[in-house]
């Protein structure tokens, strides 16, 4: 999750001596210079704001319109040739996730069709186009060139108000970022120094004004709530990664265990998925981190870890080595 608030002012009456006369809405006030104002309100209500100011004007000012206000009516850009059913089209068109289309759709209207043309291949059966910034999100890499072929600029205005994953889940947004960062390089030619900045700057933006440091101060002070039958399978997993029974995981088995399932990282983001996780900052994961970051996904706190994922298809990938040693060993006649 991310943690955020807003100061929304009231906007106090001038022709009305106290302080009851503040607007919870907008008003609009009409000065004896003849001033137009408009003043508080909120975006959900721009054109109710919009028609009432004009009205406001054309009164005041004795003009004579040729037609009444067309705001009511009005389609803004995307609307034009937008269907509920739109999505559809989508998937059976360019080979999208069902759940991406609907998204795009719903965000973007008829402009989803230029987003997808910009879709790179995922290299799979299904779905075809769309390369997911975040796993369990539907962001995907298109937005991220669209956003920027529509004047973004840097990483904090793609996440936060682009594709708004930082309102949504401040470290989904935070394990995206080096994608979004390499996608926006790969468009605004970007060095390896301003990469660095952008992630820098953006990590600060998640940290302080989207409550990071906030969520993970929160998730440290919560109680550990599994059952003990959840509790040893996450010992057995951490086990698992832990294979010279240190008492901890090291970033060398972090790196170790991503190799073996077939994921080449870089440095940083080696780094990125300790930090998730390493609550007391030591540079290591012990047991009780885990079961705390595992607690906190159950209670939904923390939405994905990548850690968590790891730690479950390491597991996986050691029942069936140990299944293949069992079938060897049946077949063989042997035993031992």
């Amino acid at each position: 999750m991310s943690a955020w608030s807003g100061i929304r002012p009231l906007v106090s009456d001038p022709n009305k001596p106290d302080t009851q006369s503040l607007a919870r809405n907008h008003i609009v006030h009409v000065s004896d210079s003849g001033l137009v104002t408009i003043a508080g309100g909120k975006w959900t209500t721009y054109r109710a704001m919009a028609q009432e100011t004009i009205d406001a004007a054309v009164k005041h000012c004795n003009l004579k319109p040729e037609r009444g206000c067309q705001t009511d009516g009005l389609l803004i850009e995307g609307a034009h040739g937008w269907t509920p059913t739109m999505y559809i089209r989508l998937v059976q068109d360019f080979g999208l996730e069902c759940e991406v289309a609907q998204h795009l759709a719903k965000s973007y209207g008829d402009k989803a069709f230029a987003v997808a043309k910009l879709a790179s291949l995922t290299g799979k059966r299904w779905p075809v186009i769309g390369k997911k910034i975040h796993p369990e999100f539907p962001y995907i890499d298109a937005e991220v060139r669209y956003g920027v072929r529509e004047y973004a600029m840097t990483a904090i205005d793609l996440i936060a108000r682009r594709v708004r994953l930082a309102f949504l889940n401040v470290q989904a947004a935070q394990e995206a970022l080096p994608e979004v960062i390499k996608i926006m390089s790969e468009e605004l030619g970007w060095s390896e120094a301003e990469q660095k900045k952008q992630l820098n700057e953006a990590t600060e933006f998640l940290n302080n004004e989207m409550g990071q440091m906030v969520n993970r101060a929160s998730r440290d002070k919560l109680p550990i709530n599994l059952s003990k039958e959840e509790i040893q399978l996450y010992i057995k997993r951490f086990q698992i990664i832990d294979k010279d029974r240190k008492g901890y995981v090291s970033i060398n088995d972090i790196r170790r265990s991503l190799k073996e399932q077939g994921k080449e990282v870089s440095k940083e983001e080696l780094h990125e998925i300790l930090k998730e996780i390493d609550t007391n900052m030591n540079g290591q994961v012990e047991i009780d981190e885990y079961l705390q970051m595992m607690s906190a996904i159950k209670s939904g706190h923390v939405a994905y870890s990548r850690f968590a994922k790891m730690a479950e298809l390491e597991e996986e990938k050691h029942e069936k080595e140990l299944l293949k040693k069992k079938i060897s060993v049946e077949r063989s006649g042997g035993g031992l």
